[in-house]
């Protein structure tokens, strides 16, 4: 017995030295990575609470012709309106009866007309709203039929046809809206298949009028062309350089770089627009740069990148290091 206990003691001592190596090793990565990922922490707002600027739950964002971000939040069903830096405007719909209000909005896209669409995960309704934040109309309901929509996601409004296409959780698929809220078609479907989508979480349009999803719960991005035709997908589940848990929040930048956040991760990476990795940055935690349920992003024309930091109740911006 005292041999065994002299050969478990050298032993023990080695494994410790190898976790403490491999786990200094993780740290010394997830701070590099984070230091040249090329983007800076520029500021914060935000906590939670009801009073203006504050957050319950922050969903996703659109950006208005004056470079002023649009803000949805889930549990105070309004819409917030904030200059870049953050200086808080005003707000629109917000819980209630009336045919501006909502239950709980996420997605949200801004026509070149200023026009506003915002769609209901409780309710099914999509609501449009002019750049006064005044309801025009109202169109989709709660369902699963062709028109309907079901847990309704993130959306964007289409370069070049003017759609919008909105994501739906809850019908694995994507569907198609014309602006006076005629249903055109949908896409997607469950499985696992290239085209079929699992819980997708955001719809976002590039410049050349592709469809950027990220596929929840398949752990991957996906790209479709306007008519939903299947292109290409990447990514699997884990947490290396290009893979994901739980893609959620898509933006795409002016030339067409696709940034994806990870509810998973608590990350954001950059890619090409082809889905090749540039960079990423972001860990678990509630400090400058760091994140806790990520949901939505946008980047500005600066090149300024803008996330909703959810569980922290805030939106964290950072800028090119180069800018």
């Amino acid at each position: 017995m005292l041999e065994q206990a002299t050969l478990r003691k050298p032993m023990f001592i080695l494994m410790l030295l190898l976790f403490v190596t491999m786990g200094a090793g993780y740290f010394y990565y997830i701070q590099n990575i984070a230091n040249d990922s090329g983007y800076e922490f520029v500021t914060s707002w935000g906590m939670k609470g009801t009073e203006d600027g504050n957050f319950l739950y922050v969903e996703d964002f659109a950006l208005d012709a004056n470079g002023n971000i649009l803000v949805t939040d889930a549990l105070r069903s309004d819409v917030q309106v904030f200059t870049p830096d953050g200086q808080f405007i005003t707000k629109f719909s917000g819980k209630g009866n009336g045919p501006e209000h909502m239950e709980k909005p996420e997605g949200i896209a801004i026509d070149k007309e200023g026009n506003i669409y915002v769609g209901d995960y409780l309710s099914g309704y999509i609501k449009k709203f002019d750049k006064n934040y005044k309801h025009l109309e109202t169109f989709s309901g709660y369902g699963e039929k062709p028109g309907e929509t079901a847990e309704s996601e993130f959306a964007c409004i289409h370069p070049h046809n003017g759609m919008f296409y909105i994501a739906e959780a809850g019908n694995n698929r994507v569907s198609v809206f014309a602006q006076d809220g005629a249903f055109q078609f949908s896409f997607g479907g469950l499985g696992t298949a290239n085209g079929q989508i699992k819980r997708p979480e955001a719809a976002k349009c590039a410049s050349d009028g592709n469809i950027y999803v990220s596929d929840l719960g398949n752990h991957r991005m996906q790209i479709f062309d306007a008519k939903g035709t299947f292109i290409k997908s990447w990514g699997s589940e884990g947490d290396a350089p290009g893979e994901f848990r739980k893609p959620a929040g898509v933006a795409l930048d002016k030339d067409d770089n696709v940034y994806v956040t990870e509810i998973g991760n608590n990350r954001v990476q950059k890619f090409d627009k082809d889905g090749n990795f540039i960079i990423m940055w972001g860990a678990s935690g509630y400090l400058e740069g760091q994140f806790s349920n990520l949901h939505g992003i946008i980047v500005d024309d600066e090149g300024d990148v803008y996330i909703a930091d959810s569980a922290n109740n805030r939106i964290q911006k950072f800028s090119p290091k180069n800018k």
